[in-house]
C-alpha cells in the first residue's frame, strides 16, 4: 500500500477545491460505493477520485449536491477511468442527474483484449503484483462513520486504475483493438440511460416469475409486490431482506387466507410470518377482489426475426471466436437485436442501424449482411 488514506471531504467547500485541482488533470480515475445491499433505495455513498499527485475520499452525505464536479464528468477534454463503470453511472445520473463524456472503462477494455479474469483485483495482481483486500466488498457503506480500514478499501479502487488504463491502452493499440474499445466507452452514458427507462416496469412485473402466473393470481402478486415495497421502504432495507421473489409468487399462487396456510408457503419463517401475516392475507384479500391483472402485452411473435437473430448470434459468435472474446464484445445485444428487426440488405441501410459502433461497421458491417443474406 502505498501513502496514507487522506481526510474524508465533507464540505461544499473541500469539495469545490478539490474540483479545481482535478481540472489540472486529464486523466482522473473513479469509483464509488454505494449500499444497494442494505438499503430500499440506494445511494451514493463514497466517491473516490485519483491522480497522479493524489488520492480523494468525497462523503456526500453532508454536501447537498455534486454540482462542484459536475463540469468535470461532462468534459469532453478530462478522461474519467472507472472499472465497470455502468452502475456507478447509474447511481450519479438517477441520484444528481450527473452527464458524463470521454470515459474509459478497465473492465471493457480488459474483455475486449480477450482478458479470461476481468474483476479489478484479478487484472491489478495479474498486471502488478497488487492485491486487493476483499473482506469489504459487501460492507454497509451507507454506515457513519466509516471506519478507517474501510476508507483504505475504498481508496485503492483508484489508486491503480491510471496505471491500469495506461497498460490496457497500450495492449489495446498494439492488438489493433483500440478503436473498438473507445466506442464502447462512448457508448456508456447512452446505456445507462436506457437502463434507467427500464425502471418505469411497474413492481408487480420486476418480481421473476410474475409472467408464469395467470390474471388473477397476478392481480395478487400486484398486491403483494406493494405490500412488500412499502415495509421495504419503511424499514429502509432491499426487498430481498423482507421477503423474496420466489416466496412472493407462491404465496400469490395459493392465495392463504388464514396463517397456517401461510405457513405452507416455502421461504416463509415463523419470523416472517409474526412480521408479515396481517399484512400478506390483506393484500392476498385485495388481490383477490381486484381486476383480473393481464401481463403487459410482448410484441408478436416473429418467425423471420428470430431467424434472423439466430443467424447473427451464429454470425458473432464465430468472429469472437476468432478474437478469442465474448460474443457481445464484437456485436452488442442491442445493435444485434436492432439489425435482426430491420434486416438491412444494403450497407447504407445497415449503417444508421450501427450508428453508435461506426469502427464495427466499417469492420464488420459485409459480413453482417451475408449472415444475414447467406443466399
Amino acid at each position: 500500500m502505498s501513502g496514507s488514506t487522506p481526510a474524508l471531504i465533507t464540505t461544499t467547500a473541500a469539495l469545490t477545491a478539490l474540483a479545481e485541482r482535478l481540472q489540472n488533470h486529464t486523466l482522473i480515475a473513479v469509483d464509488t460505493e454505494s449500499n444497494s445491499l442494505h438499503a430500499y433505495r440506494e445511494r451514493l455513498c463514497l466517491l473516490q477520485f485519483s491522480t497522479p499527485h493524489e488520492d480523494a475520499l468525497i462523503d456526500p452525505f453532508p454536501i447537498p449536491d455534486l454540482e462542484p464536479l459536475a463540469a468535470l464528468f461532462a468534459s469532453p477534454a478530462h478522461e474519467k477511468i472507472f472499472h465497470a463503470a455502468e452502475y456507478d453511472i447509474i447511481v450519479m445520473q438517477r441520484q444528481y442527474q450527473l452527464e458524463f463524456a470521454n470515459l474509459f472503462d478497465t473492465m471493457i477494455a480488459a474483455r475486449i483484449l480477450g482478458r479470461k479474469r476481468v474483476g479489478l483485483g484479478s487484472l491489478l495482481e495479474e498486471d502488478f503484483g497488487v492485491k486487493l483486500e476483499k473482506r469489504f466488498q459487501r460492507a454497509d457503506w451507507g454506515a457513519r462513520p466509516l471506519l478507517p480500514a474501510l476508507l483504505d478499501y475504498a481508496r485503492l479502487d483508484t489508486h491503480y486504475l491510471i496505471q491500469l488504463r495506461n497498460k490496457l491502452k497500450a495492449d489495446l493499440e498494439a492488438a489493433g483493438r483500440w478503436d473498438l474499445a473507445h466506442e464502447d466507452f462512448a457508448r456508456l452514458p447512452h446505456i445507462t440511460r436506457t437502463n434507467l427507462d427500464v425502471e418505469d416496469v411497474p413492481e408487480v412485473w420486476r418480481v421473476k416469475g410474475a409472467r408464469d402466473l395467470n390474471p388473477r393470481q397476478a392481480a395478487i402478486l400486484h398486491q403483494l409486490a406493494e405490500y412488500r415495497a412499502n415495509r421495504a421502504a419503511q424499514a429502509d432495507l432491499p426487498l430481498f431482506k423482507i421477503m423474496g421473489d420466489t416466496t412472493l409468487t407462491e404465496i400469490a399462487k395459493l392465495a392463504p387466507s388464514t396463517a397456517e396456510e401461510l405457513a405452507s408457503v416455502s421461504g416463509m419463517s415463523e419470523g416472517q410470518i409474526r412480521r408479515h401475516a396481517k399484512g400478506i392475507l390483506a393484500a392476498v384479500h385485495s388481490g383477490l377482489q381486484a381486476a383480473p391483472l393481464r401481463r403487459p402485452s410482448r410484441r408478436p411473435y416473429d418467425e423471420s426475426y428470430i431467424e434472423r437473430l439466430e443467424l447473427l448470434r451464429l454470425w458473432r459468435k464465430a468472429a469472437a471466436k476468432e478474437l478469442d472474446v465474448e460474443s457481445d464484445v464484437v456485436l452488442p445485444r442491442d445493435i444485434m437485436e436492432s439489425t435482426a428487426r430491420a434486416n438491412p440488405s444494403t450497407l447504407a441501410a445497415l449503417e444508421p442501424l450501427f450508428a453508435s459502433v461506426p469502427w464495427r461497421f466499417k469492420t464488420w458491417g459485409e459480413g453482417v449482411l451475408k449472415a444475414l443474406h447467406p443466399n
